[in-house]
């Protein structure tokens, strides 16, 4: 859960000393479950959060933002004693998104902080942001996918790669518990060394993953599963900025998956969501709800192939 600071798309980065003029800068929630967890509210799911916020008005504006998007809050633990997390998203024209973030409250949380018994009684159990929290440990959170499991529930992974690094360790023991891991061409590139998202979707996969969904932005998404493999176009939108648009991407395949869907429908789920993300700085705010989301997928196809 993160208090995200953007600025409108600006002309050019300022070079050392220099000013430059930004329409608006705003403040947003942000996250990866954050953003998850709302969007699923918007298209009608009810969901609910784990997280850690720092007991300051950023983490008060987080927790009242999620409440107002309809999110069971119950489980956030405010902190005395470290500020909320916090992402500085600076949008240039023309060019991908640049962060600088502070992990803040995030770093505290961990998998004891998870009740067991609320994720039993849950169809799915999300982990976004994985490998930027560092309590959150790998073997502990492979433990609680593999109860989650036992008990019926479907488990999705999404990462955040903090820069180079070698972070297979980390994500080796979770893959055979996941049934869905859902990271982007980038991180799939650091975390695999291969640039084809073909390549990381089948590295993933034979490290035990059982469906692997690669995003690519604007190029669209790639798809390996038990006996299937897809590739998707991507929704033709008018793009503003890309924040969130991952995490709707991951909130579109899981409505897709509550709704009994097979892997193509999922994929137009997330593929939509994740376009309406696009058409705003915000990582939410542009996010379609039900009704707008199956009025855009009856009126535009999306193009889907087996590779």
């Amino acid at each position: 859960m993160v208090a995200d600071h953007l600025c409108a798309p600006i002309s050019h980065c300022p070079k050392p000393g220099e000013l430059v003029l930004a329409d608006c800068l705003s403040l947003n929630i942000g996250g990866c479950a954050s953003n998850a967890a709302i969007d699923l509210a918007r298209v009608g799911v009810r969901v609910g959060v784990v997280g850690c916020v720092g007991d300051d008005p950023f983490g008060r504006f987080v927790i009242e933002t999620l409440r107002q998007a309809g999110v069971d809050t119950q489980s956030i633990r405010s902190l005395a004693d470290v500020g909320t997390s916090g992402t500085l998203i600076v949008n240039v024209q023309g060019e991908d998104r640049r962060f600088i973030h502070t992990i803040g409250a995030n770093g505290r949380i961990a998998v004891s902080d998870i009740p067991l018994d609320r994720v039993r009684q849950a169809r799915v159990l999300y982990v976004g942001g994985y490998l930027l929290m560092p309590a959150l440990e790998a073997r502990p959170l492979a433990e609680l996918f593999r109860q989650a499991r036992a008990a019926g529930v479907t488990t999705l992974l999404d990462v955040v790669v903090p820069g180079a690094g070698e972070y297979w360790p980390l994500l080796e023991p979770l893959l055979p518990e996941t049934d869905v891991f859902l990271p982007n061409n980038d991180e799939g590139e650091i975390l695999t060394g291969l640039t084809d998202p073909h390549g990381q979707a089948e590295r993933f996969r034979s490290a035990g993953a059982r469906t692997v969904v690669i995003t690519c932005g604007g190029r669209g998404t790639v798809l390996a599963g038990e006996g299937l493999r897809l590739e998707a176009g991507s929704y033709p939108v008018e793009y503003v900025g890309a924040t969130g648009a991952g995490d709707a991407f991951d909130a579109g395949y899981i409505a897709g998956l509550l709704e009994g869907s097979d892997p193509r429908r999922c994929l137009e789920w997330g593929s939509a969501l994740g376009a309406s993300c696009v058409r705003s700085i915000s990582a939410t705010e542009s996010v379609f709800d039900r009704e707008q989301a199956e009025a855009f997928m009856r009126q535009h196809r999306l193009a889907i192939k087996e590779w």
